[in-house]
């Protein structure tokens, strides 16, 4: 067991005094920042699932250093004012050594500065967008960007579905999705494939069949397509009513086994990719896969094998440090260990890189990994290469 400054008179005296305890006692507390209602709660119950898992089987093996690893979790609604709130609970109320999430890049972007004002690690398993890690140098993620995966997943759909042209759709009022648009439109003028036409759409909207019908008539051989599952489901529904066969190209939004349920037997045909495939057999992913089953009864999704990861990944750091109970010292020693974690885990070998503002200085973390590409079959992913 790590030694900790109080013993217990001393603790004794500081109460008695007013001061409070060591901010984590014999548990090492971590905010948890999730969308566990709302639209994005298909996202956010995934990823919390994923890091109950991981503290489960982390703690069952001792902790870290015989430390447990308490999560303190809230949800945070996938709104970016929920989430502002529940990040400064956690960091002020509830002094958490550090934060993970929120869900989404909209919410991140909002609330990270918070984080990064207070000096404590906020780290992001589901944020993809651009400029996210641009915050500073406490913001890291192990969630590969946009512009890292969307090139690639291109690349594999145009090869294996012969296309030649495409049609874009994209929500036009959402970091994440306007993030995927920009880097889909970049990576489509690097492969110089044509875009027949570009329609947007607004969260929220549940008739997509003007856009559609539009598409239609420009005879795409795909539609690229910059969604969260809330809307990207049912486009892939009112596409085929219309007619529309071509494969869909989507982003990191589209790559959940929700698609399946929410698209019902529209879900064929959509290429994704992402460093996690629950058609990898690699040990590490076949594990994570066999006991996520078995505790929630369901298989996981990329959401949940990122937070499992995620965990993994925080407490290889944590063991490079040693925890005083003063809590701003740990928070910066924490952030200055937590860029040289590596973790072989669900979604394979995982090392942080140093990402740069908008003006080249050095700023927060982001992911170094590769991504695999499926394309969905009869309700399943398979690998496409």
């Amino acid at each position: 067991m790590r030694q900790k400054v109080f013993v217990n008179s001393l603790l004794a005296l500081a109460l008695a005094a007013g001061f409070g305890a060591s901010a984590y006692a014999a548990d090492i507390k971590l905010g948890v920042a999730e969308a566990l209602s709302g639209g994005a709660a298909q996202y956010g119950i995934s990823i919390r699932n994923g890091f109950q898992l991981a503290a489960d089987e982390i703690n069952a093996a001792g902790g870290v250093d015989g430390d447990k690893l308490q999560l303190v979790i809230e949800d945070e609604q996938g709104k970016k004012e929920e989430a502002i709130n529940v990040f400064k609970k956690l960091i002020f109320q509830d002094k958490v050594l550090m934060v993970f999430g929120p869900t989404l890049s909209n919410s991140a972007q909002a609330a990270d500065p918070i984080a990064q004002s207070a000096k404590t690690v906020a780290f992001g398993t589901s944020n993809t967008a651009d400029g996210i890690t641009s915050i500073g140098d406490y913001v890291f993620r192990n969630s590969v960007t946009e512009a890292d995966v969307l090139p690639e997943t291109l690349r594999v759909a145009i090869k294996h579905a012969h296309i030649k042209k495409v049609a874009v759709m994209y929500g036009n009022d959402d970091v994440f999705t306007k993030s995927g648009y920009d880097n889909f439109k970049k990576a489509l003028a690097d492969l110089k494939i044509p875009v027949t036409t570009t329609e947007t759409f607004a969260k929220g909207d549940v008739d997509f069949k003007a856009q559609l019908t539009k598409i239609k008539a420009t005879h795409p051989d795909a539609i690229v397509l910059s969604a969260l599952l809330a809307e990207g489901a049912p486009i892939m529904v009112q596409a085929r009513q219309l007619g529309i066969t071509v494969p869909f190209i989507g982003g990191n939004g589209m790559n959940s086994t929700k698609v399946f349920t929410l698209a019902k037997g529209a879900s064929d045909g959509l290429y994704v990719g992402s460093p996690w495939s629950a058609s990898n057999d690699s040990p590490e992913n076949t594990s994570f896969i066999k006991a996520y089953q078995a505790k929630f009864n369901t298989s996981p999704d990329q959401f949940a094998a990122q937070s499992f990861d995620g965990l993994h990944i925080l407490a290889q750091a944590l063991k490079q440090v040693k925890l005083t109970g003063n809590l701003a010292a740990d928070r910066s020693a924490l952030r200055d260990a937590l860029p040289n974690a590596k973790w072989t885990g669900a979604t394979g070998a995982f090392q942080f890189h140093r990402a740069v503002d908008k003006d080249g200085k050095p700023a927060g973390y982001d992911a170094q990994q590769k991504a695999i590409v499926s394309v969905t079959k009869d309700g399943k992913f398979v690998i496409e290469k």
